[in-house]
């Protein structure tokens, strides 16, 4: 029987990205091949050389549309087969390689808002609702909004066979997190690009749209982040590669922040449970700090660090090579 194959890339719109996609129907048997798209209809070429061309990277089963219907994550590609100048997939994938013998694990905190009619999901259509402080990890209908499209998307991620690890409703109203990992730099890239897609997907279904702006509303509310779990095999085994790992960071601070996503000084402020965007700092249990040492790796005297500056519209390819380049390039 013919099934469908829905292809998803990373467009090349500025300053974030957005998700494409489109279906081919394949014949019974048949693998998802090259395809191409019109590049100057998604930022990634002009019209008088408009094709860009889609090379599958990683299939998974589609467990909205269900049946023998698979999700592709593409590369794109120049139409002479090398990485297009928005394909930040492939620098992440030599960087990986090279780095490989010195095991490094990702998990990564995607937090992102559901918004209705230009507002937070939650919020009333006149003012705001009551201060921060009842909505993270809480329950009942006064204090949550969107549960409903959290967990079923969660559902859709271990349908689909990603290393979903857990979500909660985060600080803000309307405010969500899922976590994915620890796995393998691309394999978290990757997974992290699919996961998006489909919550952006599901959402139709519901009227709601999602955001991942750093900031999506002014005023004392939280940011929205995508705080990023980092190891290596030393640094699981050994608390001074721990430290090693924080100081190596430090010392390309600036690097890191400049691709960390855009409006990045929107939500790295020195407040709402960050660090300023122009200073580094780490330290054990302190979520006001650039990296956060959790307390039970002190203790256990190994482990692993949370880079807390990444935000939600942050691109998972850059981030992991970065942290994967500045740590394990340290550490060689």
């Amino acid at each position: 029987m013919p099934h469908r194959a829905m292809y998803i890339w990373v467009d090349g719109t500025e300053p974030s990205h957005l998700l494409r996609s489109k279906t081919k129907v394949l014949a019974e048997g048949e693998e998802p091949p090259i395809w191409g798209f019109d590049g100057s209809s998604t930022n990634q070429a002009p019209g008088n050389a408009s094709d860009v061309v889609l090379k599958p990277v990683k299939i998974v089963p589609d467990p909205i549309r269900g049946g023998d219907d698979i999700l592709v994550l593409c590369e794109c590609l120049n139409t002479d087969m090398t990485p297009h100048v928005t394909n930040t997939r492939a620098a992440l994938v030599e960087v990986a390689e090279r780095y490989a013998h010195l095991d490094p694990w990702f998990g990564m905190e995607q937090e992102y808002n559901f918004m209705e009619e230009g507002r937070p999901h939650g919020f009333p259509r006149q003012g705001f609702p009551q201060p921060q402080g009842p909505y993270y990890c809480g329950v009942g209908s006064a204090d949550i909004y969107g549960r409903e499209v959290a967990d079923a998307h969660s559902q859709l991620c271990m349908d689909a066979g990603l290393a979903i690890s857990g979500t909660n409703a985060e600080v803000m109203a309307g405010q969500w997190e899922f976590q994915i990992g620890p796995i393998s730099p691309l394999e978290m890239a990757d997974q992290l690009i699919l996961a998006r897609w489909m919550l952006y997907r599901l959402a139709e279904d519901f009227d709601l749209e999602v955001s991942i702006h750093p900031k999506p509303i002014a005023g004392d509310w939280n940011g929205a982040g995508c705080h990023t779990n980092f190891s290596t095999s030393a640094m699981r085994e050994n608390y001074d590669a721990v430290i090693a790992a924080c100081e190596a960071l430090g010392k390309n601070a600036d690097e890191h922040v400049k691709n960390y996503g855009a409006g990045i000084e929107l939500r790295l402020t020195g407040e709402h449970e960050t660090q300023r965007f122009d200073t580094f700092s780490y330290g054990v249990s302190d979520r006001g700090a650039s990296v956060r040492i959790p307390w039970q790796v002190e203790k256990d005297r190994k482990g692993y660090i949370e880079d807390r500056r990444p935000n939600a519209n942050c691109d998972p390819y850059i981030v992991t090579r970065l942290i994967t380049e500045t740590v394990c390039g340290d550490a060689s």
